[in-house]
């Protein structure tokens, strides 16, 4: 056993603290061993502490036998006691079923007392049940009686009353005997109920019959002024009588009032032509004033007949127009409708219906919180004649249409300003304005005559001519011989951020106003794109007027002798010359662009154009020696530098650092000359230094693009196939899978009809190094614009440049494909936009910084 050195020799027993002696002493009536918590290995070692105690071990052995033989008799002891006592669980279990037996038996002895005593009641109140049921119904009886009398005795009242005409009388006793009749619908099954039931049917219709003749009579005879009182009391008998009586009445008036008036105007063509219109309208007005003076004292005013009366008017003569309108349609001669007339006859007839929507408003009604006010709304006579008028309104939108092409030419030949009016940064044509209200007007105008396919037709020709204006107008002065003028240039792209804007409204308007089921077929979306589209143009050819002033600097560069440079200095004299236009161009242009969106995409553009440029003015330089190379790379970084604070020149950044967006897109735009530069400053010995540059700067696997680099280095022809044929051992290495196949950095370079600088951009914007141009055409900017939006621009990056794709497109063929081009030009430049993202198709998303905020 093994036993743990501990001074004490005694032992924590639950609470207690024994010896080896005292354990020897336990007795069965004072059990010191807890039983959940004892572990006899604890106490063992806590008594066998040192060998000393080694020698009580058989003593402590034979107490704990003893011991246990104590607790195993006493155990067998309790368990004998506890089976065979009085109280055991057996016995308990028994009793508590005769318990429950005789609880069983108790209840079914209540509820069967219960069940007789439920049958004595009965048969106690069986007498009393009886005689309830025949006092309820001697008491039906007596009042089925009593009512029996009273309908008779009204029944006969009334019979004398309607022979005598007594309409008030007859009116409050028809309704109760009506009512009276409702209490023996039941009984119609007894003959005498029956023919009661038929007699007072009889006399219902008898009374109509009689009420509709008296007002035949009166009416026909002239006799209203005497018989007016009588008739006012029969109304009453007639709404006794319910809503088709009433109803009857009604309509035979309206028939007999209208009945001259369809004689006039339906009989007789030139009467019921559209010229004659008016008297239609004038003959009403004279109707509705007859009524008031002579028959609104008759009809009950709930009946609201002056209401009834004008809307049976107005479908007759809506179904009266659309006959002429068809008829009119179908001439032999096949002529159409006077458009002017047509709109004429739509304006009266529109007046019309206002005036009886205004005077039938006006009346006093009843509360509209009650149910019967829900009934009882008034009848709109909105459009209620003019609809017929719609199926025709396209001669209107037709009307339109020519108008709107009639503006078009005057816009586009006039001068943008008037030579009166001053120039402002923020002002935009006033063509512009002329046309959006136009518009407007137009708009309002269809609105009030048409919700339905019309306005959405005008809608259409609306768009139409927005991509007319766009093309036709704006971009025909961005094209102008000799390029726009700075003042121009701002106006055309003043004007398209304003019909930008205007568009999304004018969208929005009409679908406010058009039929809720065809809203969403207004689509204005490509039209604010277009105009868009023309305000990336107009940032173009601002670009462009920077091109034009840099031209001289650039043959400045070229005609440095790269190749034969000795040492670097200071940047070059050109980089100032360059520099220098720069700033002024940006200090003339920027002060004049007022939004600061267009500002950092002018800028944005402009930097990689002059990146762009800057790479194509390099293969014109060559051969470039490493030492050339060496200097246009300082020279580089002091143009990076200078791009940084263009901003600067625009009163929205003056006085602010630039925002960090622009920086960064300005050192991402003037890299990309990196690779290239620093591929020609490594020596062509030895040859493997030269291809490993190439591999780590440009990256790809093309002997052409390599070759390239050999050309601007001024490598001699003899020497360039063992530099290939090296350069295709390392290429092949498997340390270089990871190169790209072309460069887009070489590979456009040194192609026949390159780009140049007369790309307004393009390469910039295509994100590749523009191709040559052995000289610059600055007069054929407009027409390379115009050429390019033509040609294909499904991106900005493409926009402007002379490049042509293609065969030559027809004139149809080449507007449709100017709008195709400018809406995918326009929603590129939006969505550039929205982080001052610039112009081409390769600006990268700026980083998000608090200036870069426009919107």
């Amino acid at each position: 056993m093994t036993s743990v050195v501990q001074e004490p020799s005694s032992l924590d027993v639950g609470k207690r603290r024994i010896t080896p002696n005292k354990l020897l002493q336990c007795r069965r009536t004072d059990p010191v061993f807890p039983a959940a918590e004892y572990n006899p290995i604890d106490s063992l070692n806590a008594i066998f502490s040192h060998s000393s105690t080694l020698s009580s071990i058989g003593k402590t052995a034979t107490a704990l036998e003893a011991h246990q033989d104590d607790l195993s008799d006493s155990i067998a002891t309790l368990v004998a006691a506890q089976a065979y006592s009085e109280d055991s669980s057996l016995q308990r279990m028994q009793s508590a079923k005769d318990e429950l037996a005789q609880l069983f038996r108790k209840i079914e002895s209540v509820r069967t007392r219960a069940i007789e005593t439920e049958h004595t009641i009965t048969s106690m109140t069986a007498d009393i049940k009886r005689l309830d049921g025949t006092k309820r119904n001697l008491t039906l009886s007596m009042t089925a009686l009593k009512r029996l009398q009273m309908l008779t005795t009204a029944y006969e009242q009334l019979r004398g009353l309607a022979k005598t005409r007594q309409y008030r009388e007859c009116a409050s006793l028809l309704q109760a005997v009506l009512q009276l009749m409702k209490h023996f619908n039941s009984y119609r099954s007894i003959d005498q109920i029956a023919t009661l039931s038929r007699n007072v049917a009889d006399l219902q219709r008898e009374l109509l019959e009689q009420v509709c003749e008296d007002f035949e009579i009166a009416f026909a005879k002239g006799e209203l002024g005497t018989k007016k009182p009588v008739l006012a009391e029969a109304c009453l008998v007639m709404d006794a009588l319910g809503d088709n009586a009433r109803a009857r009445l009604v309509t035979w008036y309206v028939n007999t009032q209208l009945r001259e008036y369809r004689q006039v105007f339906r009989g007789n063509d030139e009467a019921g032509s559209l010229d004659n219109i008016g008297r239609r309208y004038s003959w009403f007005r004279r109707m509705l004033k007859t009524y008031e003076d002579e028959h609104a004292g008759i009809f009950p005013y709930s009946w609201r007949v002056n209401e009834v009366l004008a809307n049976a008017f107005c479908e007759g003569t809506r179904d009266d127009f659309k006959g002429i309108l068809e008829r009119s349609m179908r001439r032999p001669d096949g002529g159409r409708i006077d458009v002017n007339l047509l709109l004429s006859c739509l304006q009266e007839t529109m007046d019309f219906e206002h005036s009886l929507e205004k005077r039938f408003a006006s009346e006093p009604r009843a509360s509209i919180d009650t149910l019967s006010s829900m009934e009882d709304r008034p009848q709109t006579f909105d459009r209620s004649i003019s609809e017929a008028f719609e199926p025709y309104l396209s001669l209107w939108v037709e009307s339109q249409d020519k108008q709107l092409a009639s503006m078009i030419p005057k816009y586009r030949n006039g001068p943008l300003i008037p030579p009166d009016e001053e120039f402002s940064p923020q002002a935009v044509i006033p063509s512009s304005i002329e046309l959006f209200h136009f518009y407007k007007l137009t708009l309002a105008q269809c609105a009030k005559l048409s919700t339905g396919e019309r306005l959405l037709e005008l809608s259409r020709t609306l768009a139409k001519y927005l991509d007319e204006y766009a093309q036709q107008v704006l971009l025909h002065f961005l094209q102008s011989p000799g390029g726009p003028s700075l003042q121009n240039i701002i106006l055309v792209l003043n004007t398209a951020d304003y019909w930008h804007t205007n568009t999304q409204q004018l969208e929005d308007n009409i679908k406010k106003r058009i039929d809720t089921e065809i809203a969403a077929k207004v689509d204005l979306s490509s039209q604010s794109d277009t105009f868009m589209g023309v305000a990336s143009a107009s940032v173009l050819a601002l670009v462009h007027r920077v091109e034009v002033a840099c031209e001289a600097t650039w043959r400045e560069m070229k005609n440095t002798n790269w190749s034969k440079m000795e040492s670097v200095g200071d940047q070059s004299s050109y980089v100032a010359e360059l520099l220098r236009h720069v700033n002024a161009q940006a200090e003339e242009i920027l002060p004049l662009v007022s939004k600061q969106q267009y500002a950092r995409a002018f800028c944005d553009n402009l930097v990689e154009y002059f990146a762009n440029a800057y790479i194509a003015n390099i293969v014109q330089c060559r051969p470039v020696s490493e030492v050339g190379a060496e200097q246009m790379l300082l020279d580089k970084y002091v143009l990076t530098k200078g791009f940084t604070s263009l901003l600067s020149h625009s009163p929205s950044f003056s006085g602010k650092d630039p925002p960090a967006g622009f920086v960064k897109r300005v050192n991402q735009s003037m890299t990309r000359l990196d690779p290239l530069l620093k591929t020609l400053q490594v020596r062509p010995s030895p040859p493997e230094g030269l291809v490993q540059a190439y591999l780590i700067h440009i990256g790809d696997r093309s002997d052409t693009n390599f070759r390239k680099i050999l050309e601007m280095k001024g490598i001699r022809k003899q020497d360039q196939p063992a530099l290939v044929e090296m350069f295709g051992v390392h290429r092949d290495g498997k340390a270089n899978d990871h190169l790209v196949q072309n460069s887009a950095l070489l590979t456009p370079l040194m192609q026949t009809g390159g780009l140049g600088s007369s790309g307004l951009g393009g390469a910039a914007l295509s994100g590749t190094a523009p191709t040559l141009q052995t000289r610059f055409d600055a007069a054929g900017f407009g027409e390379k614009l115009f050429s390019a939006a033509r040609d294909g621009v499904e991106r900005m990056g493409t926009v402007g440049v002379g490049e042509r794709v293609g065969s030559p497109l027809s004139a149809d063929d080449a507007k449709a494909t100017v709008a195709g081009n400018l809406q995918n030009i326009g929603k590129f430049f939006r969505r550039d936009m929205s982080g001052f993202g610039g112009i081409g198709n390769r600006f990268a998303k700026t980083s998000g910084s608090t200036d870069d905020t426009v919107r």
